[in-house]
């Protein structure tokens, strides 16, 4: 199964949170309504530079797929 790189997702447990998960190397979920980012990988130390380099990038993504959707649901 070819998954897309992001998901939308949300839960009743939590009713005001709207999460994103990225499915690709590095993957994560993050809860739009915190900021809160739960990493799905164990690192290195090496590992963690570098993705203290791309975790920005990889956010900005997540928020920009995030935007795109809602506009999808509203037009």
């Amino acid at each position: 199964m070819t998954l897309p790189k992001f998901l939308l997702g949300d839960n009743t447990d939590f009713p005001s949170a709207i999460f994103i998960v990225h499915t690709v190397y590095p993957r994560f979920i993050i809860n739009l309504e915190n900021d809160e980012v739960e990493w799905l990988e164990d690192f290195t130390k090496e590992d963690e530079e570098q993705l203290a380099v791309e975790a920005e990038r990889l956010i900005e993504e997540a928020v920009a797929f995030y935007d795109r959707e809602v506009s999808r649901y509203e037009a």
